[in-house]
């Protein structure tokens, strides 16, 4: 019995702190003609003003390493938004106690509220026809965080996300 519950509890503890990334792109695009980027001026990503800088860094630092520059007159621009969603867990384990015609039951909740955030982010060309790949991410995060927390779960999360860039075609 110990061992089945301490299997539930891992599990659970991985399912909740998973990333899913879905793509999804043009797939007449010429993937190689894109070597520099840039982001939107009026980009609202929905993120305080420090988180935004820990993901424009994150995302310059993981670009960078795949050989594409940020540069002003750019090939593609990035858009990104985001939206917090507040999701209530009601995982519980039960225990229980009968016999004799009658029972006990108490059900422990196994955590309380998970903030997740969906993060999408889009690479655009407008002279060659608008958004050209996007990536949309859902994942846990703690708003309390540390600093150093919180970069580098933006960066996990980026490293996930551009697994999928170049798609596979």
């Amino acid at each position: 019995m110990k061992s089945i519950l301490g299997v539930l509890i891992v599990l659970f503890l991985f399912t909740s702190c998973g990333i899913v990334v879905n793509y999804d792109y043009e797939k007449t695009t010429d993937f190689s003609k894109y070597k520099t980027y840039n982001y939107f001026d009026d980009m609202k990503t929905g993120l305080g003003d420090l988180d935004n800088k820990r993901l424009i860094r994150a995302i310059d630092t993981k670009l960078k390493t795949m050989g594409l520059t940020r540069s002003d007159n750019a090939d593609f621009y990035i858009d990104i938004q985001t939206q917090d969603i507040q999701n209530r867990t009601n995982s519980n384990v039960g225990v229980g106690v009968g016999g004799g015609g009658g029972g006990v039951s108490v059900g422990v909740p196994l955590g309380g509220h998970q903030n997740t955030r969906e993060l999408v982010i889009e690479f655009v060309d407008d002279t060659r026809g608008g958004v050209f790949w996007q990536a949309v991410s859902e994942s846990s995060y703690q708003p309390n965080s540390s600093p150093e927390k919180r970069e580098a779960k933006f960066v996990a999360l980026l490293d996930k996300i551009f697994a999928g860039y170049p798609p596979k075609m």
